[in-house]
């Protein structure tokens, strides 16, 4: 995903939700599968199919915390990521992806941040 997408939300700004997600690999291999799970493997696109509302998918370059897949995901407000992260792990889509062997174990860390956006924001 080679460029931000801003959401277009009508509910207020103080109910809206980000969720960062950051996924470390124990090495370049694994984290190099974890990506093609994304990509090739179908994750974004099960994403799109649920309407997740995606800000950017990427790989991080730099830092401390690598290999690292990172990706912001928004919505209007806590009730819509329940319900789309529930929808999510209860997909057939999911389950078939998961348990593929080519995909296990590619994350050794999940980090995932939930932030609201400032009352100035944009989106």
């Amino acid at each position: 995903m080679p460029e931000f997408v801003a959401p277009k939300f009508t509910s207020p700004v103080t109910e809206r939700i980000y969720e960062l997600r950051s996924y470390e690999s124990a090495t370049e291999a694994k984290a190099v599968k974890k990506i093609e799970m994304f990509n090739k493997g179908g994750e974004i696109a099960l994403f799109k199919s649920l309407k997740f509302n995606a800000a950017f998918f990427g790989e991080v370059l730099l830092g401390s915390h690598m290999p690292n897949l990172m990706y912001m995901i928004t919505f209007s407000d806590m009730k819509s990521h329940d319900d789309h992260w529930k929808a999510f792990g209860d997909s057939d889509e999911w389950k078939k992806l998961k348990g593929m062997e080519e995909y296990k174990n590619t994350v050794a860390k999940a980090n995932p941040f939930l932030m609201h956006p400032a009352s100035y924001s944009d989106f």
